[in-house]
């Protein structure tokens, strides 16, 4: 595509408005309600969500992930430990979400610091998973170099014929995070570029501050 085709790339958005009189005074019942909508205007996968990571030296790294539950704990998703952003996690807890969901014209930023789930939880929700779901998570040594594809697949193989009959376990590398959230902002397209921010920051550990932000 010419560079010129690429600049002219734009939207003009007009299908709703934010006003600060018309949220929840909570940000996460205010999610909820977006989420809800989402879910309703029938969004491709609502609960995707880019991770923000960043090592110790600020060297920061994104993906798509699953959200898998949110209350006001904060916004749960699950993974390999050993993964490059498990890794990260470990030695710098701070970390971002992003939703997008361009057929609403809404975003949704979340900051918060991120904290491994009880391991009851990642047990439960590991068994909830369909069994070759399961087998995939055993079989994958996330983000780690590999050979070819041919080893993830007689790895999955092997795994498969080892618990055909059995429960597969939770491997010890593998579980859930919450990320607790310090700042949720809301953001709804609006004409001309003059979008609607309306951001929520937490003045101590229950209350909440709304303000408004230049788009």
């Amino acid at each position: 595509m010419d560079q010129k085709d690429i600049e002219n790339l734009r939207q003009d958005y007009a299908a709703a408005s934010l006003n600060e009189t018309d949220v929840d005074a909570n940000p996460i019942r205010q999610f909820d309600k977006w989420f809800n909508e989402a879910i309703n205007h029938k969004v491709h996968e609502p609960n995707a969500m880019t991770l923000a990571t960043a090592t110790n030296d600020g060297r920061p790294s994104a993906r798509i992930v699953l959200l898998k539950g949110f209350s006001d704990d904060g916004f749960k998703f699950y993974t390999n430990y050993l993964s490059r952003k498990g890794k990260e996690v470990s030695k710098n807890p701070l970390g971002a979400l992003v939703f997008f969901w361009g057929d609403m014209e809404r975003q949704i930023r979340i900051e918060g610091t991120i904290e491994k789930l009880d391991k009851n939880y990642s047990e439960k929700y590991f068994h909830s998973r369909p069994k070759l779901s399961q087998i995939g998570a055993a079989a994958s040594p996330q983000s780690q170099e590999i050979s070819g594809r041919e080893e993830l697949e007689q790895k999955m193989a092997a795994l498969e014929l080892e618990y055909a009959d059995s429960e597969v376990p939770k491997p010890s590398y593998w579980g859930g995070y919450v990320l607790r959230p310090r700042l949720i902002e809301f953001w709804q397209g609006r004409r001309s570029r003059l979008h609607d921010r309306i951001v929520y920051k937490k003045t101590d550990n229950k209350n909440w501050k709304i303000v408004r932000l230049a788009p």
